[in-house]
């Protein structure tokens, strides 16, 4: 009971793959897989190349120093920010293809008395990988991680005992606008050599001139403003249903970052993709149609076609690439006589095009 239990399990799983309504590929002559008529065969997909598209971004937050207000009085600094901003900066842009299934190329492996029952390998989503051999299934790689930049030091860290004892904002930053000069007058004292501590030692006059540095910097912030750059990742899918010029892949604001292709907001980030070879399909004829009907039931396979994608934004190139793609070839069949019981043979297919790998008897 339990044996037949497990075998109803594994025909219902099958039916479920690929229970969905499918129509025929008038291109290649191919007839696809009807739902509930070969309970004996391995239902599969043939895959169609899509692409996972990681965008990476720098996003920089400007915000105003406590004393902006007394910047150009007591540092002579003009145009600093009084509110706080975000830039964005578009780096990069990559594209990765994989195999998604097409749902209009479904298909079955039929067992029969005759043939050898083949050892079928799937993807996951029920893509066809392998028959009469081991294939591993392949994943897109991680995603590359978020990285924090570093955050502006605390500026009172560097203030003396009177400036944090001011009364108000404006002694404190006349206080403070006193310390960034005194601090600039010890560096020149060392570096002219009139302090009375100079060292001898040359690496140990660079460390004081560079906390020197540090010290006066982060006070100058307070009236100049601070900014703090993160990298951002972001990713989403891409399925091309045929050649475009002009494709917009989603937009891109400085103010706003990455955006949805709808979104006006932003400036466009287009996509071109050119096939860049024709696939020859079978010229039908009596004699091609009677070798055909005797393979009806073998394996149906892609050949995929070649094309050039390119990325661009504002005039800039950010991606360049060739690849095989699964949508703009042809579906091409294996004899089942490969597979007979005088035959092993072993083929892998490519996961994200569906073409084949390798063919051994």
């Amino acid at each position: 009971m339990k044996q037949r239990h497990f075998i109803f399990s594994i025909i219902f799983f099958l039916l479920s793959v690929v229970c969905c309504p499918l129509s025929m590929t008038a291109q290649t002559e191919v007839e696809p897989f009807v739902p509930g008529s070969t309970l004996e065969g391995v239902a599969y997909y043939l895959p169609r190349t899509a692409f996972r598209v990681t965008v990476i971004a720098e996003k920089t937050t400007i915000k105003p120093g406590d004393f902006y207000k007394y910047a150009d009085r007591y540092l002579r600094l003009q145009n600093v920010p009084t509110e706080q901003t975000v830039q964005w900066n578009l780096k990069s842009i990559t594209l990765e293809p994989y195999g998604k299934p097409d749902k209009k190329k479904a298909y079955s492996i039929k067992l029969k008395s005759k043939t050898v029952a083949p050892l079928v390998g799937l993807s996951r989503d029920g893509i066809l990988l392998s028959i009469n051999c081991d294939a591993n299934e392949t994943f897109l790689p991680d995603l590359p991680k978020p990285e924090k930049g570093a955050a502006p030091e605390n500026p009172r860290s560097y203030m003396t005992q009177e400036i944090l004892a001011a009364g108000s904002t404006a002694k404190m930053a006349e206080l403070c606008a006193q310390e960034i000069y005194d601090i600039r007058d010890s560096k020149n004292a060392l570096v002219r050599g009139e302090a009375e501590n100079t060292p001898k030692d040359g690496a140990q006059l660079k460390l004081m001139l560079d906390q020197l540095d540090k010290q006066a910097s982060v006070l100058e912030s307070l009236f100049s403003g601070t900014s703090q750059t993160d990298t951002e990742v972001f990713s989403f899918f891409y399925d091309p249903q045929q050649e475009t010029n002009r494709d917009v892949l989603f937009r891109f604001s400085q103010k706003l970052g990455v955006l949805d292709a709808e979104n006006l907001a932003g400036e466009p980030v287009v996509i071109s993709i050119k096939v860049l070879e024709t696939i020859p399909t079978t010229v039908p004829s009596e004699e091609v149609a009677k070798k055909r009907a005797k393979m009806d039931h073998g394996v149906y396979y892609n050949i995929p076609a070649r094309a050039k994608i390119n990325v661009s934004y504002n005039g800039q190139e950010y991606a360049n690439l060739e690849t095989p793609m699964a949508q703009f070839g042809i579906v091409e069949i294996l004899s089942n006589t490969l597979f007979d019981k005088k035959t092993n043979t072993q083929v892998t297919f490519f996961q994200t095009t569906g073409g084949t790998k390798d063919i051994m008897e």
